[in-house]
């Protein structure tokens, strides 16, 4: 009971928070219709800032730090982003109504990785005084290029079984149909004589195209957020940035947080409307996927808690990564590498129900765990 009781404590503590204030005023201000507008390109300008913010730290603390102790971070945050698409493919994927493909895009853009949410993670834990290990931002690609990979190949093996399927079925149904037409005099039935190799070529039409990986990853590495993120980390290793970090980065990260978080309670609440016409699974799957992908990542940062002294803050920040959906460089990525899926599926799912779970919910739940089990410092 005194676990339980400290928790809730913290967990409440944290929803009164700047950050989340400013997520749930900006998701009121649009529910009751208000005018104000942020223009996109703040938007992307404010993104770009707190990224390469994240990436500059990030370098900076990689250059003097052991690599060797981000290995089993990194490996279990390549393992979790794996494991959510194949959740998704098995949970999502086998509801009523929900397509295979569509619910494989959802799980990769949920097993994808949110910039803006990272960065709000990171100011919350810098406002609880948290420690955390300033590389743990770049587990950020470990996570969000082996679940968009994973996504796509998986869709694209589902819909090359599912052309071969239909292939064979039209060849089955074809010759059921020639075996009962009347034998000719040249001894075939009718019909068949003037089918030049019909069959062959379309066989070798209907066959299995091998996926291309590197065209995955290099769409990835050119997103925005993930792009602004990896800058940040090659300047901040091969550089010296500590001036201009200190006295431009650093004073203004959390004020053009605040401004994003505004944006994505706005952006939030506009997109319900959207989810409401991909139904009732996607938004039960967004609900509790979020906080059911950072519990597996928390467990596995607990591991490398106790195997390599990986700090409790760090411990939260892959369960975040983990909870987020990708809101920036997931969409087009998936897109492109999945034609076939319906973008107001996992886009609406993440926006409308994931993002909002993740942040106003899932961000204190996981430092509220760190502080309980860990002692948070």
């Amino acid at each position: 009971m005194n676990f339980l009781s400290e928790f809730l404590t913290l967990f409440l503590g944290k929803l009164q928070s700047p950050t989340l204030g400013f997520l749930i005023g900006g998701m009121v201000v649009a529910a009751v219709n208000s005018r104000l507008q942020i223009p996109d390109a703040i938007y992307k300008f404010v993104v770009f800032m707190l990224l390469l913010k994240v990436g500059l730290s990030g370098g900076i603390a990689i250059r003097n730090a052991n690599l060797a102790a981000m290995l089993l971070p990194a490996l279990f945050a390549m393992v979790t982003g794996i494991l959510i698409v194949f959740i998704g493919r098995y949970t999502l994927g086998m509801m009523p109504k929900v397509k295979t493909v569509d619910a494989i895009a959802t799980a990769g853009l949920f097993g994808a990785v949110s910039g803006s949410t990272l960065a709000a993670a990171l100011t919350l834990l810098e406002t609880e005084g948290i420690e955390y290990e300033a590389w743990a931002a770049a587990l950020y690609p470990f996570m969000d290029i082996p679940a968009l990979v994973t996504a796509i190949v998986l869709a694209s093996l589902y819909v090359s079984k599912q052309k071969q399927r239909r292939a064979a079925e039209e060849r089955l149904s074809k010759q059921e149909y020639l075996s009962k037409q009347p034998v000719t005099a040249g001894g075939y039935p009718s019909g068949q004589g003037i089918t030049t190799g019909g069959h062959p070529s379309k066989q070798r039409g209907t066959e299995s195209k091998r996926v291309k990986i590197w065209p995955i990853v290099q769409e990835s590495l050119q997103g925005s957020a993930l792009s602004a993120l990896l800058l940040g980390l090659a300047l901040g290793l091969l550089t010296r940035p500590e001036s201009v970090f200190e006295s431009f980065y650093e004073p203004l990260f959390r004020g053009l947080l605040s401004i994003l978080m505004l944006v994505m309670g706005m952006e939030a609440t506009a997109r319900l409307g959207e989810l409401r016409k991909v139904g009732q699974w996607y938004a039960l799957y967004a609900l509790v996927a979020p906080l059911l992908h950072g519990l597996i990542a928390f467990g596995f940062g607990m591991i490398a808690h106790y195997t390599t002294e990986f700090s409790p803050g760090g411990v939260v920040i892959l369960a975040v990564i983990a909870a987020s959906s990708s809101d920036i460089s997931g969409p087009p990525t998936l897109r492109a590498g999945i034609p076939s899926a319906n973008p107001s599926a996992y886009i609406g799912a993440s926006t409308a129900v994931g993002t909002p779970v993740a942040l106003a919910i899932g961000i204190p739940l996981f430092i509220g765990l760190a502080q309980a089990l860990m002692g948070g410092s």
